[in-house]
C-alpha cells in the first residue's frame, strides 16, 4: 500500500518535471511544408515544371487538378489539429466536397470520351511516374508533421495521422500537378485520389504507433 510521504514524493517528482511544449500549429505546418518543398526542389530540378503551366493554371479543367487537391489539403489540416484537441469535434463531412466535385468532373470526361479511347486516358503515359512521385515526396513532411504532432494530445492517434497522411498526399499533389501533362480527368482523378489514398493509409499507421499518449 502506497504511503502518504510516497504519494507526496511521487506528486514532487512529478512537479520537477519539465513541462512539455505545447503544440505549435504553426511550426507544424512549417516542418511539413519544408519537408515538402525540399522534395518538390528535386522533382523541378530533375524533371522540371511543366513548359505551358500559366495556360495549365487559367483553364478550368486543367486547374482543377492542383485546386481540388489544395482544397482537399487545406481541409484534412484544418481537421488534423482539430483532432488533437479532445474538447474539440472533429468534422469529417467538408472533406467529401472537392472529392465530389473530382468524381463528377471524371464522370463527365468518360460520357464524353469514345470507349475505345478510354484506356488510353486512363492509363495515360506517366502512371509508375506519378505514383512513385507522390509517394516519395509524401514520406519527408508526413514524418515531420507527425513528429510534430506528438506534441498535441490526440485521443484517436490512428485518425490524426490519417488526416495528417491525407493533408500531406493532398499538397505532394499539388505540386506535383504543376510538372505533370496529363491533363483528362480520367487519369488525375484515380491516380492523383491512388497516391492521396497511400499517403493516407501511411499516415494512419504510422500515427496509431507514433501519435499514442
Amino acid at each position: 500500500m502506497t504511503t502518504p510521504d510516497q504519494t507526496d514524493a511521487f506528486i514532487a517528482q512529478l512537479a520537477a518535471q519539465p513541462t512539455p511544449a505545447p503544440l505549435r500549429p504553426a511550426r507544424a505546418v512549417g516542418l511539413t511544408l519544408a519537408g515538402l518543398l525540399a522534395g518538390l526542389c528535386v522533382l523541378y530540378a530533375i524533371l522540371g515544371l511543366r513548359a505551358d503551366l500559366v495556360f495549365a493554371l487559367v483553364h478550368p479543367l486543367i486547374a482543377a487538378k492542383t485546386l481540388l487537391p489544395l482544397i482537399l489539403g487545406v481541409l484534412a489540416l484544418g481537421a488534423v489539429f482539430a483532432s488533437t484537441r479532445p474538447a474539440q469535434r472533429v468534422t469529417l463531412w467538408p472533406l467529401a466536397l472537392p472529392l465530389v466535385v473530382a468524381l463528377g468532373l471524371f464522370v463527365a470526361r468518360v460520357l464524353v470520351t469514345p470507349a475505345d479511347q478510354w484506356k488510353t486516358e486512363f492509363l495515360g503515359q506517366t502512371v509508375g511516374a506519378c505514383l512513385l512521385s507522390i509517394s516519395l515526396l509524401s514520406l519527408l513532411p508526413l514524418g515531420l508533421g507527425l513528429f510534430a504532432l506528438r506534441r498535441g494530445a490526440a485521443t484517436k492517434p490512428t485518425l490524426t495521422g490519417a488526416l495528417a497522411g491525407l493533408a500531406v498526399g493532398a499538397f505532394a499533389v499539388v505540386g506535383y500537378s504543376l510538372h505533370c501533362i496529363e491533363d483528362s480527368p480520367m487519369f488525375y482523378v484515380p491516380w492523383y485520389g491512388a497516391g492521396i489514398a497511400l499517403s493516407t493509409v501511411l499516415g494512419a499507421a504510422a500515427g496509431r504507433k507514433l501519435l499514442r499518449w
